[in-house]
C-alpha cells in the first residue's frame, strides 16, 4: 500500500536531484500551490461521493454491489499484510528488472482500472441515455459444485448501459497503457479510491480505530524508519497514487515534475468517514454532524501534511496527521453531545440481511437511507 505524500523532484531528501545527474529547475510557488491544491481536491472527491454511494450500497440488492465488510480481526491483520506486500514489492524491484515488473503490473491494473472506472461512471452516464435505449439485462454466474453443494463464486448482474460504460473506460485504459499519462493515471486512481470508499465497509467504529491505529504505525515506520515506501512509490508504475505536476504552468500537459499522494491516504480515512455518515443517518436526526466533522478533519490533516512536507522538504507519512484528526475530531464532538456510547455501540448489519430488509419493505413504505443499518443496544 502506497501511503505517503511526497514531492519527489523538489528538493526532497529521497530525490536529491534527477537520476541522470542533472538538477531540475525549482518549481515556482504558483506551480507548487496548484499541485498541492489539486491533490487535496482530488482526495476529497472520492471520499465525499464514495461515502454517499456507500449508503446506497449498504442497502443494495445486487450481489455485484454488495460491500465487503471489514471486521476487527481483519483490521488487526491488515497492517501486517500490507507490510509484507510492501516489502515484497521492494525486494522484487531490487532483484528483478523494473521494466518487466511494471509491464506485468500495467496489464493487471489495465483490467482492474477499466472495471473500476466503468463502475464509477455508470450512475452518471445513466442520465445521458435516451428513454428508448434498448437496455437488455445480463447476468454473469459462475458456480462450483452441484446440487446442494453448489456454491456461487461470481454472480454479477449488468445491462447494456454498463457495457457502454465499459467501452468508454476501455479508451482510457488504452491511453494509460500506451502513454502512462498522468491524467489517465489519475482517472484510474480516483476510480479505485471511490470504489474503495463505497464498497469497503467497517462494521463499527472500534474496528475503524483499530485499522487506522495499526496503519498509523505502519505508515510512520515505513516512511521514517526506511526508504522502502518512497522507493516503491517512485518505482511502481501503476495507478496506486494520485499525481499532479508542479511545472504544469511552464510545460502544460507534458509536465513531468510530480507531487504525489498514495491512494491509501484516501481510502483508509475515507471508509472511516463513510462509516460516520451511515452512523449519522442511523441517528435519524436529519443532520450529518459526524460526517462533516470528520470530513473537515481530513482536510485539516492533509493540509497539515502538505505544510510539514513543504517546510522540511521530506516525504511525509500522511496517516501520521490524518489518523489523529479523523478519529479525534468526531470523538470530541461525541463527547460534547453525550453520544460516545451510541457511537461505539453502532453496528452495521450483514449486507445480505440489509438487502432482504429493503426488499421486504418495498410495499407500503418508502425505503429510507438508513435501511440495512442498525444500532446495537448494550
Amino acid at each position: 500500500m502506497d501511503s505517503a505524500l511526497s514531492d519527489p523532484h523538489n528538493g526532497s531528501a529521497e530525490a536529491g536531484g534527477a537520476a541522470n545527474g542533472t538538477t531540475r529547475p525549482p518549481s515556482t510557488p504558483e506551480g507548487i500551490a496548484l499541485a498541492y491544491g489539486s491533490l487535496l481536491l482530488m482526495a476529497l472527491l472520492p471520499i465525499f461521493f464514495g461515502a454517499l454511494r456507500s449508503v446506497r450500497c449498504a442497502r443494495g440488492k445486487n450481489a455485484s454491489d454488495m460491500p465487503e465488510t471489514i471486521t476487527s480481526r481483519d483490521a488487526a491483520r491488515f497492517p501486517i499484510i500490507a507490510s509484507c506486500t510492501l516489502l515484497g514489492l521492494y525486494l522484487f524491484f531490487k532483484i528483478f528488472s523494473q521494466e518487466y515488473i511494471n509491464l506485468l503490473l500495467s496489464m493487471y491494473f489495465f483490467v482492474l482500472g477499466i472495471l473500476a472506472l466503468s463502475h464509477t461512471i455508470s450512475p452518471f452516464m445513466n442520465k445521458f441515455f435516451p428513454a428508448n435505449f434498448p437496455n437488455r439485462q445480463y447476468q454473469l454466474l459462475f458456480t462450483q459444485g452441484s446440487g446442494e453443494n453448489k456454491e456461487e463464486i461470481i454472480n454479477y448482474e449488468f445491462d447494456a448501459k454498463d457495457l457502454v460504460c465499459l467501452g468508454l473506460s476501455s479508451i482510457v485504459g488504452v491511453w494509460y497503457l500506451l502513454r502512462k499519462h498522468w491524467i489517465a493515471n489519475n482517472l484510474f486512481g480516483l476510480a479505485f479510491s471511490l470504489n474503495g470508499v463505497e464498497l469497503l465497509h467497517l462494521n463499527n467504529v472500534s474496528t475503524g480505530c483499530i485499522l487506522l491505529g495499526g496503519l498509523f504505525i505502519y505508515d510512520v515506520f515505513w516512511v521514517f524508519g526506511t526508504n522502502v515506501m518512497v522507493t516503491v512509490a517512485k518505482s511502481f508504475e501503476a495507478p496506486i497514487k494520485l499525481v499532479f505536476p508542479q511545472d504544469l504552468l511552464e510545460k502544460g500537459l507534458e509536465a513531468d515534475n510530480f507531487a504525489m499522494l498514495g491512494l491509501g491516504d484516501i481510502v483508509i480515512p475515507g471508509i472511516f468517514i463513510a462509516l460516520l455518515l451511515r452512523f449519522d443517518i442511523s441517528l435519524k436526526k436529519n443532520t450529518h454532524t459526524y460526517f462533516y466533522t470528520s470530513f473537515a478533519a481530513y482536510i485539516f490533516g492533509l493540509g497539515l501534511t502538505i505544510f510539514i512536507m513543504h517546510i522540511f522538504k521530506h516525504a511525509q507519512p500522511a496517516l501520521l496527521y490524518l489518523v489523529p484528526a479523523c478519529i479525534g475530531f468526531p470523538v470530541l464532538v461525541a463527547l460534547a453531545k453525550g453520544e460516545v456510547t451510541e457511537m461505539f455501540s453502532y453496528e452495521e448489519s450483514n449486507p445480505k440481511d440489509a438487502a432482504a430488509v429493503t426488499e421486504g419493505s418495498k410495499e407500503g413504505t418508502e425505503p429510507s437511507a438508513s435501511k440495512g443499518l442498525e444500532k446495537k443496544e448494550k
